[in-house]
């Protein structure tokens, strides 16, 4: 992929609301860490809500699932600090078992309505294979179906799950923008490299997930952008972006 095909992104001109909806915690540090720093430090508001608390991401171990469940939610709410999120919110969906089922659908339709964000972001649907030799979790290809879902029609159309309205009060909402991550299409990149420092520190914080630290930031260190050197590093983040 040569990022000088994408759209380099120039940021918005006002704050914007950002919800950030994946499956798993550490999943938005991972996918899409240092936009998220980024977004924070130019004054947006970004929200995290996780489909599930990540109770079977466990190393060759076997953890009780709420002890697991519990650890995970301190770990995600300390890395989300990292990074400038305010606020983590869970669904508490059973982590390796997602469904693109209606009762999902309207569970973050009712997110979407009662958070009202100008920007969502999740994960893209389509990418089976996020790199050589690699599968992609079915909890990430189906936390990005479901928000799609949610957000056209569902989310800004009275006619859908109307209990909403009439039992909760949720007024329709219609997002603005939605941002694919880990998307093997992409259409715009951000330069983040005065993030990616940031970025790595808030995986730090993942310490159940992540058995080699070292390994990790080498890695991390590693995925520079096309054009950049280890001696002058550069860092880019990219994303299928869909604009109504």
């Amino acid at each position: 992929m040569d990022s000088n095909d994408l759209e380099l992104f120039v940021d918005w001109d006002s704050p914007q609301k950002i919800l950030v909806i994946l499956a798993h915690p550490d999943d938005p540090e991972f996918f899409c860490g240092a936009s998220i720093a980024y977004w924070c430090a130019r004054g947006h508001e970004v929200r995290y809500c996780l489909l599930t608390r990540g109770d079977k991401g466990v190393n060759g171990r076997i953890i009780p699932p709420q002890t697991l469940k519990k650890m995970r939610e301190e770990e995600q709410r300390a890395a989300a600090a990292v990074l400038g999120v305010k606020q983590v919110s869970f669904l508490d969906y059973p982590d390796g078992y997602l469904v693109p089922t209606l009762e999902a659908r309207r569970d973050v339709v009712r997110v979407i309505r009662r958070e009202r964000p100008d920007i969502i972001v999740t994960c893209d649907p389509l990418n089976y294979f996020p790199a050589p030799n690699r599968i992609n979790h079915p909890d990430h290809r189906v936390a990005g179906q479901i928000v799609m879902d949610a957000v056209f029609p569902a989310a800004g159309n009275p006619m859908f799950f109307p209990e909403l309205l009439t039992e909760e009060g949720l007024e329709p909402h219609e997002v603005r923008e939605v941002w694919f991550s880990l998307t093997r299409q992409p259409n715009v990149r951000l330069d983040v490299t005065p993030y990616w420092d940031q970025k790595i520190e808030a995986l730090r914080s993942h310490r159940s997930q992540i058995p080699d630290f070292n390994e990790l930031e080498a890695r991390m260190r590693a995925r520079l952008a096309p054009g950049s050197t280890p001696e002058q590093p550069r860092y880019e983040e990219y994303f299928y972006r869909v604009v109504w």
